[in-house]
């Protein structure tokens, strides 16, 4: 059966282009989005959508037609994604933003499992096909560091280091405007947004979530923070600094001006998942990794260091 959902516009989006707005709205490729429109399923204010359409503020209506295939992980060769290290129980990669965790409905740009597979690495423990071995997971625009188990041992006890909080998870996130205080912690619960669909809100029936930050860089309208999560909450980081007014760079689904993100030639949100160590779960000794930035993020700061 098809599947319809009512979308609210967020400010950012107002003005974008139908495809992209859509995408970044439901979480799916935009050449996904395009083919819905072209089928006549995207609507607002009762009229069809094209592609180049631009959104308004009213209510959006998109139709999702049935999946034709169940989830497949689709073997994709990915130049930039990077293995960082890897052993007979887990591997740790470097992820490019364009590159999803895993495979969803929506989305058939390139995965994780993909990419290692076109690698000849194998992952294999149980459950669903799509999310073997994911103990994990990145948004589809933030890059950096990740894990995952390769054997059923591993991943059983990896899953549970994250939900004990043992795993230490560092990012560095680029935000609009200046934080005061200059190292603090925000710690405010995170539940659904009732009226967008993928998207997440500070609300008091949410789940606790806990993030302490400390700047490390200041520029004209911005600054460079270092991020380490308590929890693991989805869209954790660009949710609470959104809610503290302090967007992250270029996230224009939380609220981030989309003009300063186009004059920095950004288009997803600026953050990096920089460092990850946790117990390796088969050898009992402490590992940790490192990740530099990638080319479109060091040169964001690059034009900012060089603003008057």
């Amino acid at each position: 059966m098809s599947e319809t959902r009512f979308l609210m516009v967020p400010d950012a989006l107002v003005g974008e282009r139908a495809d992209a707005g859509i995408a970044k709205l439901l979480g799916m490729s935009r050449n996904v989005c395009a083919e819905l429109i072209v089928d006549g399923l995207a609507s607002q204010g009762g009229r069809i959508l094209g592609k180049s359409d631009r959104l308004s503020d009213q209510p959006l209506e998109v139709i999702l037609p049935e999946p034709k295939n169940r989830l497949e992980v689709v073997p994709v060769e990915v130049d930039d994604l990077k293995v960082i290290y890897q052993d007979a129980d887990i591997i740790v990669i470097d992820k490019p933003a364009g590159v999803a965790s895993h495979p969803s409905v929506g989305w058939d740009g390139p995965t994780v499992p993909g990419a290692l597979l076109a690698m000849g690495v194998p992952i294999a423990t149980s459950g669903a096909q799509e999310r073997q071995g994911i103990v994990q997971r990145l948004d589809v625009g933030t890059s950096g560091l990740m894990t995952l188990a390769k054997t059923e041992i591993a991943y059983s006890r990896l899953k549970q280091a994250f939900r004990d909080r043992t795993v230490h998870k560092t990012y560095h996130a680029l935000v609009q405007g200046h934080l005061d205080p200059s190292a603090g912690t925000f710690d405010a619960p995170i539940g659904r947004h009732p009226k967008a669909e993928f998207k997440f809100q500070v609300s008091p029936d949410g789940k606790p979530s806990v993030t302490h930050y400390e700047v490390i860089e200041v520029f004209a309208g911005a600054s460079l923070a270092e991020v380490i999560l308590e929890t693991g909450r989805t869209h954790q980081i660009r949710v609470h600094f959104s809610a503290f007014k302090h967007p992250l760079v270029g996230d224009t689904m939380y609220g981030a001006d989309p003009s300063m993100a186009a004059k920095l030639d950004l288009d997803r949100q600026w953050l990096h998942a920089v460092a990850l160590s946790f117990t390796h779960p088969t050898t009992g000794r402490k590992v940790s990794f490192e990740s530099e930035y990638p080319a479109d993020l060091e040169l964001v700061l690059d034009k900012l260091r060089n603003l008057h």
